[in-house]
């Protein structure tokens, strides 16, 4: 059976890194978090106090970002450093949102996405994975939910994590987000004219798995 690309894409919060893992182990493939490779530049950057775009530029080549499995989870790496738990939070989220709409920051990533998909097989998610990355992807999936429900989301994971956030803050970054991701001048948030819309406001966890994987199985 031959194998696809999967391409998820959608607003912050939506859960797309969850699903995205779900669908590649229900199906087999390799899952690729792409925002957590902005989010590990965007650490970079807050370490090395990068602010101006050309330092930032002139330290791409200086930066690695790679993925290991650590106890059967996907890890991200920076230069070699287990940095999944740095590149959690909110500091670095806006930052990683920052570099993300920096021309040459999005092409030094994409080069290596798409080296990633050459044999298909593969579930990756991010903003612009099935319009810039993968357009030729054989499914493409739009994730989306509101505003409130996504803060409500980001809200109880950081509060999980042990962090005392302030949901009116949380609120306002979600849609803070929302505007740099769709009106930056390089790669907007956008929807694929051929993606599949699946709003999750109102879904459990297995309801909407339920829709991806039937979806799957139909472009499969």
């Amino acid at each position: 059976m031959s194998k696809i690309i999967v391409a998820i894409d959608g607003y912050s919060s939506c859960g797309k890194s969850t699903i995205a893992k779900a669908l590649a182990k229900y199906a087999g493939y390799t899952y690729v978090d792409t925002g957590a490779m902005y989010r590990a530049i965007g650490l970079y950057t807050l370490r090395h106090h990068l602010t101006e775009t050309a330092d930032i530029i002139a330290a791409l080549p200086q930066i690695q970002v790679g993925f290991v499995l650590v106890d059967g989870a996907q890890h991200v790496t920076l230069n070699g450093e287990d940095v999944e738990s740095q590149i959690r939070t909110l500091e670095v989220g806006n930052r990683a949102s920052e570099v993300s709409t920096i021309k040459e920051v999005r092409a030094f990533l994409v080069a290596q996405q798409q080296k990633m998909g050459l044999e298909k097989g593969i579930v990756m998610d991010g903003r612009d994975i099935g319009t810039v990355v993968f357009p030729q992807a054989e499914l493409k999936l739009f994730l989306t939910a509101s505003p409130e429900v996504r803060a409500q989301r980001r809200y109880d994971e950081l509060v999980e994590k042990g962090q005392q956030p302030d949901f009116a803050a949380v609120l306002a970054d979600v849609n803070d987000r929302d505007y740099r991701d769709t009106h930056r001048a390089e790669s907007p948030l956008r929807q694929a004219q051929d993606a599949i819309v699946v709003d999750n406001s109102n879904l459990t966890r297995e309801e909407q798995m339920k829709v991806i994987y039937d979806l799957f199985n139909r472009y499969k």
